[in-house]
């Protein structure tokens, strides 16, 4: 086990994670200069975009819901968030720290700064570019912008099997790992006993779901994730208030470990750097290429409201749910850096448990426990995603849901650093697949963005025709013949 975490960790990822920055910096910073920081200067945008939901009723008299046209905004905004709120917000910070030190944090930020205007962009495409199936469900995602936008069907075909096999396998592994660490440090002991009852509830509880649909899915992440994600906010904002006098101290170390001058002379900047980046990745995954499939269900009247939609999506996850982590870590006892010591819930756990007691480190298995199953049923919604563009087989989708709950049992088994390190291999194949075709198009982005301002401007709630950018190709919607956006036509007659 030792020599497969030595190999994946140092040859595969040493080779990839020395190109993935230079994708991830870059696309941000070609995105954020080319929409004018849309990512900062839109934030009000963004609050109203995920407020909305379609209202009232087509010419059938049907309700404008998630039944009839897709899923509100609200909904696909909690499936997003179910894939990225999850181990990654409180083991893979607390990793990213024990590894990279404090200063890792700050890079995780300047990610999510940056990756909030490769979201925008991927997102606004997957919207634009989405169909419908025979039974009124939306799809969409960077397999459809890769082959309608770009005609590049190979690596729409490449990125949807590796998505599909990072999200339906590698990462709920990641998650039901987590839950079997966490649930290990509340009991005092990792037994194979403890491993297997985890594995055991987690797979039932997957396959009870899993086999339900897209909209038990939604249903089961937005009742999840806020309870869960405002309890854990919760607690760390006690931390931060039982422990006020240190947040000057701590801000100052998580910066001077970024920047420092002892840090940049040698190797620990690099380190704290590329640790920032992995858990930033793995966490809020602007530019993976995987929110635009839960972004593409919405039913919004303008492809540019669910970009900003999943913006905002970007920023809950890491500089508020990751960044109370970080706090809740930093503000807890001295932490080891380096690799010798390698720890991912189980600090997150001791660091509460050191501030507002014992019960804290419970608190943790609890919350994790449900954040990491619905991010294992948010991870599974995106996999199916790609799988049924790859091919619309009911026995290959069969299998696969088997195969996914097979990962589900091997991950309580497996060890911490080796499911973490192939996370990262499949994280990063996929933001570079992803972010080769979404600069292309991000000339598309802007006219759709401009068009949205200019409909603003004159104090309209933006509507999106495809007549509008008639030099787009292959839209298949926005023809105007959906419910939502003739009602939002109408109602400016």
């Amino acid at each position: 086990m030792e020599t497969a975490t030595t190999f994946v960790e140092d040859s595969l990822n040493g080779l990839i994670w020395n190109i993935v920055p230079v994708f991830l910096i870059g696309a941000g910073v070609y995105f954020g200069l080319r929409t004018l920081f849309v990512q900062i200067r839109m934030f009000p945008d963004m609050l109203k975009a995920v407020t909305e939901t379609p209202k009232g009723k087509d010419r059938d008299g049907r309700d404008l819901d998630e039944e009839y046209g897709g899923l509100s905004a609200f909904k696909a905004f909690t499936i997003s968030a179910a894939s990225r709120v999850g181990t990654g917000n409180i083991a893979g910070v607390a990793l990213a720290i024990s590894i990279g030190g404090p200063g890792a944090v700050f890079w995780m930020w300047m990610l999510a700064l940056l990756g909030g205007a490769t979201a925008f962009v991927e997102s606004t495409l997957a919207q634009l570019w989405k169909t419908k199936d025979s039974d009124g469900n939306y799809h969409g995602g960077p397999a459809y912008y890769m082959t309608r936008g770009l005609g590049w069907k190979p690596l729409a075909v490449l990125f949807s099997a590796f998505l599909a096999i990072t999200y339906g396998f590698v990462y709920n592994a990641i998650q039901t790992n987590s839950i079997a660490e966490s649930v290990g440090g509340s009991l005092g002991t990792d037994s194979f006993a403890v491993k297997a009852a985890v594995a055991g509830a987690i797979a039932i509880l997957t396959a009870l779901v899993i086999f339900g649909g897209v909209t038990r899915i939604a249903s089961w992440t937005q009742i999840i994730v806020p309870f869960m994600a405002g309890a854990y906010i919760l607690m760390g904002v006690a931390v931060l208030v039982i422990n006020w006098r240190e947040i000057p101290g701590m801000v100052e170390v998580i910066v001077g470990h970024a920047l420092g001058v002892k840090q940049v002379a040698g190797a620990g900047v690099w380190v704290a750097f590329t640790q920032g980046m992995r858990r930033g990745l793995f966490s809020n995954e602007a530019g993976m290429g995987s929110a635009p499939n839960a972004a593409a269900t919405a039913t919004v009247s303008h492809p540019v409201k669910q970009g900003l939609v999943q913006t905002l999506g970007v920023y809950f996850d890491t500089l508020l749910v990751c960044s109370i982590t970080a706090f809740v870590v930093l503000l807890g006892p001295a932490v080891t850096y380096g690799r010798d010591d390698i720890q991912g819930a189980s600090l997150t756990q001791s660091a509460l448990a050191d501030s507002i007691g014992a019960w804290g480190a419970h608190a943790i298995t609890f919350i994790l426990f449900f954040l990491a199953f619905s991010s294992v049923i948010g991870n599974y919604y995106l996999a199916q995603a790609n799988l049924e563009y790859l091919t619309d087989s009911k026995t290959a989708l069969t299998v696969f849901r088997i195969v996914v709950i097979g990962f589900v049992i091997f991950g309580a088994f497996g060890s911490v650093p080796l499911v973490w390190a192939l996370g990262d291999t499949m994280a990063g194949l996929l933001a570079i697949f992803n972010i080769i075709a979404i600069v292309p198009l991000c000339g598309v982005a802007l006219k759709l963005l401009k068009n949205y301002n200019q409909q603003r401007r004159r104090g309209q709630d933006p509507v999106f025709h495809r007549d509008m950018l008639p030099e787009i190709q292959n839209v298949e919607y926005w023809d105007g013949s959906d419910p939502v956006t003739r009602r939002s036509i109408e109602d400016r007659i």
